[in-house]
């Protein structure tokens, strides 16, 4: 009896140690997990693109250059609107300007009247190839339409002269540009532009491109460029250079 209790005894003192250690093994987890205090912390956000830019244009003609500026807003990935306003000189295909040396000007004979071309368009343009090109090269075409205003202003006067014998001499005078204005006069009309081009880089900030346009802008009873010539169509190809901010 006394061998049998002191078997026990043996084997729960030897069991003892390894209960314990086997306890103290499973309280411990080396996985720690961290939770935020506020479950907030961390939001969704979506990727909004900018739809608005506008800027300045730069065109280039026959004429010499003119410039402009634009709004333009994206609908969708494809298509936009936009607004652009322009100024540019227009000249005749018949105008040969020669210098005077007695005056020191530069000088067209036969040329009566100075004439401006501002158009105002309203109008859409509509991206090519989205999906086949990369984004660095976005070519379009573009179709416009609004009022225009071409505001006309002497370009010379005829001055006479009594000769030595007493007849009476004329001859043309340059009016002084800015002086000439005040005579000027604004004829209106409804016109337009069709166009392609392309904008180019990634910067999501700046929009730069270039485009060709044709301006059609007619006026049905003429305005007098030189003498007897009268231009019933304004407008032609412009090859225009664009440089805008996005937002």
């Amino acid at each position: 009896m006394k061998r049998r209790l002191l078997s026990l005894v043996a084997i729960a003192i030897l069991f003892i140690p390894f209960s314990v250690f086997s306890q103290e093994h499973e309280g411990r987890d080396s996985t720690i997990i961290f939770t935020p205090s506020n479950p907030d912390i961390i939001q969704k956000s979506t990727y909004q693109p900018l739809r608005n830019a506008w800027g300045v244009d730069i065109l280039i003609s026959n004429n010499g250059f003119g410039g402009g500026a634009f709004y333009r807003h994206e609908y969708t990935d494809e298509l936009s609107g936009f607004i652009s306003f322009a100024i540019s000189d227009v000249k005749d295909d018949n105008e040969v300007e020669f210098f005077n040396q007695f005056t020191g000007q530069n000088f067209v004979p036969g040329k009566v009247n100075r004439m401006i071309l501002f158009p105002l368009t309203i109008g859409a343009q509509y991206r090519l190839f989205k999906d086949d090109i990369v984004d660095n090269f976005r070519p379009y075409l573009s179709i416009g339409l609004g009022p225009s205003m071409v505001f006309v202003s002497p370009y010379s006067t005829t001055k006479q002269y009594q000769g030595p014998d007493g007849a009476i001499l004329s001859q043309p005078e340059q009016v002084e540009f800015f002086n000439s204005l005040k005579y000027g006069k604004a004829h209106y009309t409804l016109g337009g532009y069709i166009g392609a081009g392309a904008y180019f880089g990634l910067d999501k900030g700046t929009l730069s491109g270039i485009s060709i346009r044709y301006y059609l802008v007619p006026f049905s009873s003429g305005i007098e460029s030189m003498n007897n010539v009268f231009i019933k169509t304004f407008g032609g190809f412009y090859i225009t250079l664009n440089f805008g901010s996005l937002y």
